[in-house]
């Protein structure tokens, strides 16, 4: 079965693509670095949409999420615009825990798996 890397770089790919399921990097935002945790939440998920559809897929196909807050106290404000983004019927298994990010300034990562 091929491997097919996405935007690879030196230390990681953005995405693998193993058969029909799809493994996204841990995304934070790009632009909106340091901005709120709804922000970051919503460039975030658009650039999961953009790599998700490089790789032949979509949110609906969404098997399972990952995602790593800095403040369990934002729990909500990440959950609303995850909620609003979620393809309805399509949810995927989640696993959501409040961890020290790369940088301070990134608040929210999320990766995802997903099949094809």
């Amino acid at each position: 079965m091929s491997i097919e890397r996405i935007e690879p770089g030196p230390r990681m790919s953005m995405a693998v693509v193993h058969g029909d399921t799809v493994y996204t990097a841990g995304q934070v935002a790009r632009e909106k670095a340091g901005a709120s945790v709804t922000e970051q939440t919503q460039e975030i998920l658009q650039i999961i949409d953009g790599i998700l559809a490089k790789a032949g897929t979509d949110k609906t196909k969404l098997l399972s999420a990952s995602i790593w807050i800095s403040d369990m106290n934002t729990f909500q404000e990440m959950n609303a615009v995850w909620d609003a983004w979620v393809a309805p019927g399509c949810a995927p298994a989640r696993a959501t825990v409040e961890a020290r990010l790369a940088a301070p300034q990134y608040t929210v990562e999320i990766a995802v798996i997903a099949a094809k």
